[in-house]
């Protein structure tokens, strides 16, 4: 077995968010995205099949869910530490992450 550090290896190039696999199995998949200043495209919103956990780790980020009623309760804002539950078919959105800072994502798919 080799450890590896989620950090130590981040991706020089981030014109575009980096999603990269590090594990998987039959009904899991654990990904790390790597983020700065991104976020998903105008109209666009992900309707995933799978559940997603996924907690931030470094930098911020803001959720938006297209379900909530209240235009204030649509955005969910995350900082170190901070973690989600997102149920398959949640419609949701990156509105926005660090633009000055690398943002980290430890997300798992099951």
């Amino acid at each position: 077995m080799i450890a590896t550090n989620l950090f130590s290896t981040l991706p020089k190039d981030l014109s575009s968010e980096v999603f990269e696999t590090l594990a998987q199995g039959n009904n899991v998949r654990i990904e790390r995205i790597v983020s700065e200043g991104q976020c998903t495209a105008n109209n666009q919103w992900y309707d995933q099949d799978d559940h997603e956990w996924v907690i931030l780790l470094q930098g911020s980020a803001v959720i938006r869910f297209a379900n909530s009623s209240s235009a204030n309760a649509t955005l969910t804002y995350l900082s170190p530490g901070d973690y989600i539950n997102i149920p398959a078919h949640t419609r949701h959105r990156v509105e926005s992450t660090d633009s000055d800072n690398i943002t980290v994502w430890l997300a798992i798919h099951y």
